[in-house]
């Protein structure tokens, strides 16, 4: 899938019903780094007021994964193999999390994958609250080889 492809995918997926439902949006910075923020509504609450811890993580889920597709291109699987979330504090108005991937650590993915093995980089991102402060810490581990 050539970059015009994923671009407009990434500009697409602020519609994507998961997504837009729970009021998740997307920006995308420059090639390696994508701003997300959600804010609290009657459709992302829980029962205590609060961000639904599974808006939290679906605001997380896919941006790590699209950064390295796009990055590497088409000849390279990239898919997402393992996830976690630790909720460190209540996410009260707008949480925000920025997904970035520096470019040192692109071509060492890149280079492995090059070699014909498979790669498993681990990325982790931190949700923040309006204050600064740590909502939930996202771990995604992402599979990588050349096709």
């Amino acid at each position: 899938m050539n970059s015009f492809w994923l671009r407009l995918r990434e500009r697409l997926i602020n519609f994507y019903p998961p997504l837009l439902g729970a009021g998740i949006r997307s920006r995308t910075i420059d090639e390696l780094t994508i701003h997300v923020e959600m804010k609290l509504t009657a459709l992302n609450r829980n029962i205590v007021g609060v961000h639904f811890g599974g808006s939290l993580y679906a605001m997380c889920d896919p941006w790590f994964m699209l950064i390295m597709m796009r990055v590497l291109g088409p000849d390279y699987i990239v898919w997402d193999k393992a996830a976690s979330i630790k909720f460190v504090s209540p996410g009260r108005g707008t949480v925000k999390a920025v997904f970035q991937i520096t470019p040192e650590r692109v071509n060492e993915i890149r280079a492995v994958a090059d070699r014909g093995e498979k790669i498993e980089p681990m990325f982790s991102v931190d949700v923040l609250g309006e204050q600064g402060q740590v909502v939930a810490h996202v771990e995604k581990l992402l599979y990588v080889r050349k096709k």
